[in-house]
């Protein structure tokens, strides 16, 4: 075999498993995008209390019988969001609850299985270059570290609170994305790349703060579904009747606001709203008028689009008082704009050499 046909042959050995390991991760993004909707779901219906244990392995198993279900009960009935909220719940009306929470727990260990039998197979053949190894062993690792995160934020609201704290909350949901977009960030560098240049000397470093004030953003949508500030203040564009409503900053420190206060909280989510909207536009009429017929410059255009459709969703959810399934929409399209920035930006540093 000549060099030639051998480097042909090489090449084409690595598209295959390129292919391969991208409809994999796209795979796990699939379920990490469902894992966070049922987690909202979770959160939204005062359901992620319902299992006061961890079971790591006898956790998969729910209840069989009535006799586990009154057990089950009984250990919810101990803890104060039984006694300050839901006293006197049935067992049917605990039923609802457990199983939004046990549906959440379930994906997210077979998330662990979707991401590790995969990567163990595809690494122990050989399909995985060097480069990608040590970044998904991190994935991966991270995902172990989320469980204990997960715990941790539920173990917040079993002795004092009636629901679990909004830092560990945020944490909780902000390694979710970061796991999202790592994948995002992987698979996009495995993918394909436009030749076109970027359309400005600064269009990589727009489309990184994109996806950092993205990241920001869903920070600041965490601390506001953990205070229920969303359900305070259901007017826009104006805010207990002004543009910068008053009693901000009403606590002391004043900073302790900005985490603790729930006028504050979904006030300073509205203003990230509002950044993130002007760093998407400035972005794309800076790429279209320097090349608007590059695959970047559509793909500013696009993204300003899904930026505008989520506000439009975010708008809505908080008119209507956060109605279940608007709500839902609003998380999971902040996932959509989020995996799209990373990939855009991504777009302009490159697929991985061959």
């Amino acid at each position: 075999m000549s060099a030639v046909t051998a480097a042909f042959a090489d090449a084409d050995r690595i598209d295959r498993n390129r292919h391969q390991i991208r409809r994999w991760l796209g795979l796990v993004l699939f379920t990490l995008f469902v894992l966070v909707l049922v987690g909202g779901a979770t959160r939204l219906t005062d359901s992620g209390l319902s299992i006061t244990e961890w079971k790591p392995i006898h956790g998969v198993i729910p209840p069989l019988t009535e006799a586990e279900w009154q057990e089950e009960f009984a250990l919810y009935q101990r803890i104060p969001q039984y006694e300050q909220i839901n006293k006197g719940m049935t067992v049917h009306e605990f039923k609802t609850i457990f199983w939004w929470e046990w549906a959440h727990r379930l994906i997210a260990r077979s998330i662990g299985f979707v991401f590790a039998v995969p990567l163990v197979f595809f690494w122990l053949s050989g399909r995985i270059e060097r480069r990608l190894r040590w970044p998904l062993a991190g994935l991966l690792a991270l995902g172990g570290f989320q469980g204990f995160i997960g715990w941790w934020m539920v173990t917040s609201g079993l002795a004092e609170r009636v629901s679990v704290s909004q830092y560990r909350l945020a944490a909780h949901l902000v390694i979710a994305c970061l796991i999202f977009a790592g994948t995002v960030w992987v698979m996009r560098a495995l993918s394909p790349h436009s030749d076109d240049p970027a359309p400005t000397a600064t269009s990589r470093r727009w489309a990184a703060a994109i996806a950092f004030m993205a990241l920001f953003q869903i920070y600041l949508g965490a601390l506001v579904a953990g205070l229920d500030a969303g359900l305070s203040y259901n007017t826009w564009p104006l805010m207990d009747g002004a543009l910068v409503p008053g009693g901000l900053f009403v606590q002391q420190p004043w900073w302790i606001n900005l985490f603790e206060n729930p006028k504050a909280v979904q006030f300073v989510h509205r203003i990230g709203a509002y950044v993130l909207f002007a760093l998407v536009l400035v972005h794309m009429v800076s790429s279209i008028r320097a090349a608007p017929e590059t695959t970047h410059a559509r793909r500013s255009v696009l993204l300003f689009g899904l930026v505008c459709l989520q506000a439009a969703i975010g708008i809505l959810t908080l008119i209507w008082q956060v109605p279940l399934g608007w709500a839902l929409a609003h998380q999971g399209g902040a996932l959509v704009v989020l995996g799209f920035a990373v990939a855009h930006w991504r777009g302009f540093v490159g697929e991985y050499p061959r």
